[in-house]
Order: structure tokens, then sequence, then C-alpha cells
């Protein structure tokens, strides 16, 4: 399983991915043999998400990378810079959101979910659409990079 402390970005993908699995699978006896798969999905019954939604362990996720988002928009202007750049497209993709209220972070996590998607059903991605994954991609990096040494700092 992805760890949160080495990559919290891609921790929370595989979450929203492995919740899809459940719901995919639902009460597969397959999928009850493997203990993760078996503990996602009585954790999303327990939090009413078997339908939609995501559990609690991904938006706990998601939420600690919106707070460092946001003091790093505070204190870094080659960070501030980069997602500035990104602003425009991002305000494009809430538009035509189903939830345009959601934050600037979520939205990126939706857009580079459902790019991943669209790949494993093998359709394609436009260079712009492209271009626009891997400057969020880096984006996202770069958070993930800078929250993984502060819980290791934290840990010393």
């Amino acid at each position: 399983m992805k760890s949160k402390k080495d990559n919290i970005a891609e921790y929370i993908l595989y979450l929203w991915q492995m919740e899809d699995v459940v719901r995919a699978f639902g009460t597969d006896e397959a999928m009850q043999q493997n203990r993760f798969l078996s503990d996602l999905q009585q954790m999303m019954r327990e939090e009413g998400v078997i339908d939609s939604g995501h559990v609690q362990l991904a938006i706990n996720a998601l939420s600690e990378l919106e707070d460092l988002h946001l003091e790093l928009l505070d204190t870094e202007a080659t960070y501030r810079a980069a997602y500035m750049q990104l602003m425009p497209q991002l305000n494009i993709l809430k538009s035509k959101s189903d939830n345009p209220s959601q934050s600037d972070l979520s939205m990126m996590f939706v857009f580079l979910y459902n790019i991943m998607l669209l790949r494993m059903q093998k359709k394609e991605i436009s260079p712009a659409t492209t271009a626009l994954q891997q400057q969020i991609s880096h984006l996202l990096a770069y958070l993930s990079k800078t929250y993984k040494e502060n819980a290791k700092s934290e840990t010393l």
C-alpha cells in the first residue's frame, strides 16, 4: 500500500482508486480475501460512503495537504508563482465541474484521478490536457515532498 509519509498525493489517489475497486467488486469473494480491501469496505460502510464519497482517511490526508498548500502560498514565492500559473486552467475545470465550490487542490486531485481513469480506458488525451496534467503533477509533487520533509523533521 502507498504510504502517506512517503508520498501523500499518491496515497490520496491510491485510496480513491481502492474505493472504486471496492465499489466495483462489492462483496466479491476474492476481494474479501484481501485484508486491505476488506477493511476498506468495512470502513466505507461505517462512514456511509459505499456508493459515493471518500473515507475519512482520504479526507484527512487531503485536508493536511490543503493546510500545507495554503501555508506555502503565504511563505514561498516560487510555489505561489507556479500555483498562479495554474489558476486560469483550474477556474475553467471548476466551471465545468459538478462541484464548482471545491477547493483548487481538490480540483487538482479530481483532474488527475480522471486522467488516470481515461488512461486505464485507453482513451485519447489531448496535448493541452497532458500539459496541464504535468503542471499539476509537478505542483503536487512539490507539496508531497514538502509534506514528507515536514513529517520527517517532526519525528526528530
